[in-house]
């Protein structure tokens, strides 16, 4: 079971797979209950979303001290920052969390932590939204893997 887990997690923190991945592995290939594939994936996402905003900021601060990078840098996302930021106030958390969870390619906690730092969303607002997001986007890809399985499964054997 212990291995079955790990799988789970590691298919979850695989950059454009996330739990949109890890979740119908866990319950169409290694046939796991699906209440425990959804913590399990919906958890380690999570989990991998603060980590990656936090570790996106630590980075950030390192490659900023190179001079160079640092004047572009701070051009740039300075002048996206101010330019956003009334639209940030009014829709960021949400505006994030709907991002996370819709289950589609190119959005997910990895892209959602790296525009919620370059936004300056803050790591409460991208907490909340990063908690949020996963939970839309778990539920949604667990009755995609259940009712779709299940669909199929209905026309295989009627056919």
């Amino acid at each position: 079971m212990l291995r079955e887990i790990l799988e789970l997690v590691f298919i979850t923190f695989i950059p454009a797979l996330e739990l949109r991945a890890s979740i119908p592995y866990g319950i169409l290939k290694q046939h796991m209950d699906w209440v425990d594939v959804f913590i399990i994936c919906v958890v380690a996402n999570i989990l991998l979303g603060i980590l990656v905003y936090f570790l996106l900021d630590k980075f950030v601060h390192l490659v900023i001290k190179v001079k160079v990078i640092g004047k572009v840098y701070h051009k740039f996302v300075e002048r996206t920052q101010k330019k956003i930021h009334p639209y940030v106030e009014k829709y960021g958390t949400l505006g994030v969390a709907l991002f996370i969870g819709v289950p589609l390619p190119g959005s997910g906690v990895y892209t959602g932590a790296l525009g919620s730092y370059l936004l300056g969303l803050g790591y409460r607002k991208f907490f909340i939204a990063c908690v949020v997001g996963v939970i839309i986007a778990g539920v949604a890809v667990t009755l995609i893997t259940l009712f779709g399985s299940g669909a199929w499964n209905f026309f295989i054997k009627n056919v």
